[in-house]
């Protein structure tokens, strides 16, 4: 099935690039929507390398390839396709969290699958989607697609948004299932609700939201949870966020607990030059219920947060803290920055852990390239024993990437 998958991909791309439709706005009948669709080709080409202490060695090449068909829209429907495929080249000799082959883990399995297949109406200020689809809400930490990953999140979902006044967004999903990174192996069939209302004003943004997860698949990842953010601003320099949200067990999860989230966090700019120097600080908590089970966000972007090495992608029992701050400027065509976390457990006096990362980007014509580097050193004196956050990490990407 695989390669089948890989030669229609192949038959797809080489069709949609030698002529590709001007895309239309709204079509007189269904033929002439499809006629009209755009379709797009991008490619992402990746080196990454992990030393994690204890662990052999890993090291992965990967090539992501991804064909979308977007048509135009009839009396309000529009259909939306895509496929992906990740190839492993050259040696294939690290884990990648579907196959064990000794080492550590880089979370890119060989695949060629249906990223998104949706169907959507829009009328008005409101879309609704049926189908597989990519599902991103604010920033991430509670709901998003892990785009890090070569082998993106999506959803089985139907989603209504909608601007029913001036200044309000409204959101509403109910998930199926959920395609996770690592291919159809480890996909989670789930009943979850997903509720978001942003109100924008002149001074910030005043978000309230609700996630009934029900994991079909997994009930110990069953919660419910309800918060509040609010996106400030002051002046044209000055950005913060002020978040708190309180979850509970649901659906069948074997245990009774509750725990909070909280988030403070202020970034500024400061003008140089021809170009400016970013500065952010925050602090972060992942509460813990008496160091039995600590809150969680299965659905979130977790590659950005938490430091890019990786280490919490679960959260310990004991809850975390992380501290941070950040630098970042642009030199020429070249972006800059770097940022240092420090990790302690919510329930309980000792830490975890610190980490350093690294990060430059830039564009040679229509190539990004990315340069990404990780460094995270454990704490000797953690009494935790035996899981990730416990090694010494260190890990680096070299990435290429081009949209057609």
């Amino acid at each position: 099935m695989k390669s089948f998958g890989k030669e229609i991909l192949a038959i797809a791309v080489t069709t949609v690039t030698a002529s590709t439709p001007a895309f239309a706005q709204e079509a007189t009948s269904i033929t002439d929507a499809l006629k009209a669709g755009k379709a797009q080709l991008h490619l992402r080409f990746r080196y990454e390398n992990v030393d994690e202490e204890t662990l052999e060695d890993a090291a992965a090449t990967t090539l992501k390839t991804r064909l979308t068909y977007t048509s135009g829209t009839y009396e309000g429907f529009g259909l939306t396709l895509e496929m992906d495929d990740t190839t492993e080249i050259g040696k294939k000799d690290y884990s990648d969290g579907v196959i064990d082959r000794g080492t550590t883990v880089i979370a890119d399995p060989e695949v060629t699958e249906v990223n998104q297949s949706f169907i959507s109406y829009t009328k008005g200020a409101t879309t609704a989607k049926y189908g597989r689809q990519r599902i991103i809400l604010d920033n991430q930490r509670f709901v998003g697609g892990v785009g890090w990953r070569q082998d993106e999140q999506t959803y089985d979902a139907f989603t209504v948004a909608s601007k029913p006044v001036a200044n309000l967004s409204l959101f509403y999903g109910y998930i199926t299932d959920v395609n996770r990174v690592f291919a159809e192996a480890m996909d989670h069939n789930h009943e979850t609700h997903l509720i978001n209302a942003k109100y924008d004003t002149s001074v910030g943004s005043l978000i309230g939201y609700s996630y009934l997860l029900e994991n079909k698949t997994a009930q110990a990842l069953s919660s419910n949870t309800f918060g509040a953010r609010w996106q400030g601003k002051a002046g044209n320099y000055v950005a913060y966020n002020l978040e708190y949200a309180q979850q509970k067990d649901a659906g069948e999860n074997a245990i009774d607990y509750s725990t909070s989230y909280v988030l403070a966090e202020i970034n500024g700019s400061i003008p140089v030059a021809t170009s400016k120097i970013n500065l952010g600080i925050g602090h972060e908590i992942l509460g813990s219920d008496d160091g039995r089970i600590a809150f969680a966000t299965p659905l979130a972007t977790l590659h950005a947060f938490q430091g890019w090495a990786d280490k919490f992608l679960a959260t310990p029992a004991a809850g975390i803290e992380d501290s941070y701050f950040s630098v970042g400027t642009a030199i020429k065509s070249f972006n800059l920055s770097t940022v240092y976390h420090t990790y302690s457990a919510n329930e309980g006096s000792f830490d975890y852990g610190s980490e350093w990362g690294f990060l430059v980007e830039t564009k040679a014509g229509p190539v990004g390239l990315t340069f990404k580097y990780a460094d995270y050193s454990a704490d000797a004196e953690t009494p935790v024993t035996g899981v990730g956050f416990t090694r010494d990490t260190k890990k680096f990407w070299l990435m290429a990437a081009v949209t057609f």
